[in-house]
C-alpha cells in the first residue's frame, strides 16, 4: 500500500482545517439548488418519465454511490483541490489527468456561469412583480457575480456559513410543501407504482434517465475541498455519503408528493400540459399563500447558492491547475488571510463577467440560451469526468491497494463505469432535449469539451518534454491524511 505523505502547507496554501462535515454537505447540497431543482428543473424530468420520475431519482442514487464507494477509497491516496485531475493522474496517467482537468474547468465554468442566466431571469421576474418596474436580467446577474465574487474572496468558512443558512431556507419550504400535502386529506392515490422496478426501468424512460442524473451534478465537489476540510479524508467520506444519500431520498421523496397529489395516473398529462407550472401549482393548492411568496424568493437565493457554490469549486480548479504549472502559476495565489483563491477566483468572475456582458450586448436569450447551454455543456462534463474516475479507480487500486478488497476495487467502480457510459450515451442521443438547440448549437457544444480535453493533454505532453523531473511529480498536495 502506498505509504499516505504529508507536506507542509506553503504560503499560497488553502485554508486547513476550515471545513467540517456540515460545511462541506451544505456546500455541495447548495451547488444543486434543491429548491431551483425541484420547482424549475424536475417538471422536464416528469415531462420525460411521468410518474416514475421518484424511482428514476433512487437508481441513479445508488449509481453515484457505487461511484463514491470507489471516489472516496481512492481519495485516500489522493487529496487534491483538483479532485479529478489528481484522481484521473493517478489511475490513468498524467496527460490523462491533465485533460480531464481542463474538462472540469470548462464543466464548472459551464454550470457556474448558465445559472446567472436562470437568476437573472427569475429576479427580473420578481423584481417586476413587486415593484411594477422593468429592468433587464443581466441587471441582476452582474449584481450577483460581483457579490458571488466578494463572498469568495471572504474565504471559505464565511462562504459555508452563508450557503448553510440558504440551504436550510430551501429545504424548509420544500418540507413544508410536504406537510401541506399529507395534511391536507382527501389524497386518493397513495399509489407506491414509482418505484416499481418494472415502471422505473421501462424503455421509455431512457431519456428521464440522461436527466435525473443532472440532479447529481456536483455531489463529487467535497473531494475538491478536500485540503481545507477538518478532520482530513474521513470527513470528505462523511459528506460525500450523506450529499449522496440525502439528494437520492429527499428528491425522490419530494417528487413522489407531486405525484400523489395529481395521482400516478394524471402527472404525466399534466407535466405535458403545463411544465413550468406543474410544481408552483402544487405550492398554490395546498401551501398558504404568504408561504408561496416565499418560495418565489427563495428560488432566488437557491440560484445565488449555487452560483456561490460553483464559483468556489470553479476557482479552487484554476487554483489547483495553475499550482501544477498546467495553467499559469499566478492562479496558485492564496489571499494571506482569508486563504482563498483570489487570483483564481478573479479569473473565473472575469470569465463569468465576459459571457453575460456577451449574451446582453448580442441580445442572446439568458434562459434558453445562457442555462441551457451552459448547463448542457457541464453536465456531459461531469458525466464523462465521473466515468473516467472509475476507470481510474479500478487501475490504481488493484495495482497498488489490493488489501481494500474487491469491492471496492474493482466491483464498485466497474458498475458504476457501466452505468455512467450508458448514461452519457443517452445524454448524447437527447442533447437536443437539454439544450434546445439544434445540431450546430450542440456540435458546438460537445467541440468545447473535446477541445478542453486535447488541449490538456497538449500542455501534460509540453511539460514532459520541457521538464522530465517536474512532469514526475503529481500534485503537490495529492496525499492521503487518515483512514
Amino acid at each position: 500500500m502506498p505509504n499516505p505523505v504529508i507536506k507542509p502547507r506553503s504560503a499560497n496554501a488553502l485554508a486547513g482545517d476550515a471545513m467540517g462535515t456540515k460545511d462541506l454537505v451544505f456546500t455541495v447540497l447548495a451547488a444543486l439548488a434543491p429548491l431551483t431543482l425541484i420547482v424549475a428543473v424536475a417538471p422536464l424530468h416528469f415531462l420525460k418519465g411521468g410518474v416514475a420520475v421518484p424511482g428514476g431519482y433512487l437508481v441513479a442514487g445508488v449509481v453515484m454511490a457505487l461511484f463514491a464507494v470507489g471516489f472516496m477509497t481512492m481519495s485516500r491516496y489522493v487529496r487534491n483541490a483538483g479532485a479529478f485531475y489528481a484522481t484521473i493522474s493517478r489511475g490513468l496517467g498524467r496527460p490523462a489527468g491533465s485533460g480531464a482537468a481542463m474538462l472540469a474547468v470548462v464543466a464548472y465554468n459551464g454550470l457556474q456561469i448558465s445559472t446567472y442566466g436562470a437568476l437573472g431571469v427569475y429576479a427580473g421576474t420578481t423584481f417586476t412583480k413587486y415593484t411594477g418596474l422593468d429592468a433587464p436580467w443581466y441587471v441582476f446577474a452582474l449584481v450577483a457575480l460581483v457579490l458571488v465574487a466578494w463572498l469568495g474572496y471572504r474565504g471559505i468558512h464565511t462562504n459555508a456559513r452563508v450557503l448553510g443558512v440558504l440551504l436550510i431556507l430551501e429545504i424548509a419550504v420544500l418540507v413544508i410543501l410536504v406537510v401541506c400535502v399529507l395534511a391536507r386529506g382527501g389524497i386518493t392515490d397513495w399509489s407506491a407504482t414509482s418505484f416499481s422496478p418494472a415502471t422505473v426501468f421501462a424503455p421509455a424512460n431512457a431519456a428521464m434517465f440522461a436527466l435525473v442524473a443532472g440532479a447529481f451534478m456536483g455531489f463529487e465537489a467535497t473531494a475538491i475541498f478536500s485540503e481545507e476540510a477538518r478532520g482530513g479524508i474521513r470527513t470528505v467520506r462523511r459528506a460525500t455519503y450523506l450529499a449522496v444519500g440525502f439528494i437520492a431520498v429527499f428528491y425522490a421523496f419530494v417528487t413522489w408528493i407531486v405525484v400523489i397529489d395529481y395521482g400516478s395516473a394524471n402527472i404525466a398529462a399534466a407535466a405535458q400540459a403545463d411544465p413550468v407550472g406543474l410544481v408552483v401549482a402544487v405550492f398554490t393548492a395546498n401551501v398558504p399563500g404568504p408561504i408561496v411568496e416565499v418560495m418565489n424568493v427563495l428560488l432566488l437565493t437557491s440560484a445565488f447558492a449555487a452560483l456561490l457554490a460553483l464559483h468556489n469549486a470553479a476557482n479552487r480548479y484554476f487554483y489547483a491547475l495553475g499550482r501544477e504549472g498546467l495553467l499559469p502559476r499566478g492562479l496558485g495565489r492564496t489571499d494571506p488571510r482569508t486563504k482563498a483563491p483570489w487570483a483564481a477566483g478573479l479569473l473565473q468572475t472575469a470569465i463569468a463577467a465576459a459571457v453575460v456582458g456577451a449574451f446582453a450586448i448580442f441580445g442572446l436569450d439568458p434562459y434558453l440560451g445562457l442555462l441551457l447551454w451552459g448547463s448542457a455543456l457541464g453536465f456531459l462534463g461531469i458525466i464523462t469526468l465521473w466515468a473516467l474516475c472509475s476507470l481510474a479507480v479500478i487501475r490504481f487500486l488493484r495495482a497498488n491497494a489490493p488489501e481494500t478488497g474487491i469491492f471496492r476495487t474493482t466491483v464498485a467502480p466497474g458498475l458504476s463505469f457501466a452505468a455512467l457510459a450508458v448514461v452519457l450515451v443517452l445524454v448524447l442521443v437527447n442533447l437536443p432535449l437539454l439544450t434546445g438547440a439544434g445540431a450546430a448549437a450542440n456540435i458546438v457544444i460537445v467541440g468545447i469539451g473535446v477541445v478542453a480535453v486535447v488541449a490538456g493533454v497538449a500542455r501534460a505532453l509540453y511539460l514532459r518534454s520541457r521538464s522530465p523531473a517536474r512532469y514526475l511529480g503529481l500534485a503537490q498536495t495529492s496525499v492521503a491524511e487518515g483512514r
